[in-house]
């Protein structure tokens, strides 16, 4: 009997140390794979998405879409009213037509005026040589007079001609200035069709914008509104979010980010069906987030709030998993998911290193 039980006990304490070191083996291995492939529940999925908004103010006549039907991009949103923009390149065009027909006068009539001009020049050039001649004349009489070679009155007639010559000259002159001074020209009117050609191509954009099309594949969000509502620049009709790149946003512990960094692969399901699973990238990992147990100022003063809580709860930071082929059926945005990430990077083909 004595020996029974102590080759009971013997077995006993066997039993027990091999549980214990399962325990140590089990929990190293949880440790370790903690270490190596962190995974968090606290995550759900994500698309980029944009409000649309109109670039110009109307009355939407065409609402081509309803509340979370697919878009590819290119298709047509919504029509705002494009009567008064078509106007508006109308009157456009129509004041371009007459300006052109305005600047065609004008030219006529400048080309007359630099006729006249250089006609009232030509007549300073005759009226100078006319003048030269008459003083010629009268240098060549004067001295001759106190020869008896010419009379008198000769020489007054020559000294009248060149005073005549010189009146001339003089009105000449001036006729030619006054005739300069008129020439205008069409520089104003040539800028200013600059302008009216520039409120063409505006008028044209703004045309364009009574259309608002898809600017990538996606899938529209939150409308509430229908034909006739009138559409403000700047104020949005809904959400189109964008399908084509799915992420998946998860939050990992602080203390877990030394193993997560961007190019790492990743596993991720979503709780809509967990059978499925889905490979993607870690694509960034967040920096910041908004500390809600204090670490704010006040007066100037770091602002510390006493807790009796001595237990220190890790923060979470997001990481952004990009996915590599998501299934359009199962992907909404805030859908639940869980995240493993492994330490496998990818290189710039995204294959596993």
């Amino acid at each position: 009997m004595h020996n029974e039980s102590v080759k009971d006990r013997r077995i006993s304490s066997a039993i027990a140390l091999f549980l214990v070191l399962a325990a140590i083996g089990v929990g190293s291995y949880v440790i370790w794979r903690l270490d190596t492939a962190p995974r968090t529940d606290d995550a759900f999925a994500y698309a980029d998405t944009i409000s649309v908004t109109p670039e110009v103010s109307g009355r939407i006549i065409d609402l081509a879409v309803q509340d979370n039907q697919a878009v590819k991009q290119g298709d047509v949103l919504f029509r705002i009213d494009p009567r008064p923009f078509n106007e508006a390149l109308n009157k456009a065009q129509a004041t371009l037509n007459a300006l052109d027909n305005e600047i065609t006068l004008t030219q006529r009539s400048v080309n007359a005026q630099k006729f006249g001009a250089d006609a009232a020049t030509a007549a300073v050039g005759r009226a100078r040589a006319a003048d030269a001649q008459a003083a010629d004349t009268l240098n060549r009489m004067e001295p001759l007079l106190g020869k008896g070679y010419v009379s008198a009155e000769q020489v007054d007639q020559a000294r009248t001609a060149k005073r005549i010559t010189q009146v001339q000259l003089d009105t000449a002159l001036l006729d030619a200035q006054r005739a300069n001074a008129g020439v205008s020209g069409v520089d104003a009117l040539v800028a200013k069709r600059d302008a009216v050609k520039a409120d063409i191509e505006l008028a044209r954009i703004n045309l364009e914008y009574t259309t608002v099309r898809a600017p990538f594949d996606g899938r529209v969000i939150g409308l509430r509104t229908s034909t006739g509502q009138y559409a403000a620049v700047g104020h949005p009709v809904f959400t189109l979010a964008n399908t084509s790149r799915w992420y998946v946003v998860a939050n990992f512990r602080e203390t877990e980010l030394a193993h997560v960094t961007p190019g790492h692969r990743a596993q991720v399901y979503l709780l809509n069906d967990p059978s499925k699973h889905f490979s993607g990238v870690v694509d960034s990992v967040g920096y910041g987030v908004f500390p809600d147990d204090g670490g704010g100022e006040a007066a100037g003063l770091p602002r510390v709030p006493r807790s009796i809580n001595w237990v220190r709860v890790a923060q979470r930071f997001p990481v952004r998993i990009l996915i590599d082929k998501p299934d359009p059926a199962l992907f909404r945005i805030g859908a639940s998911a869980v995240a493993i990430v492994s330490m496998n990077a990818t290189n710039a083909r995204g294959d596993a290193k």
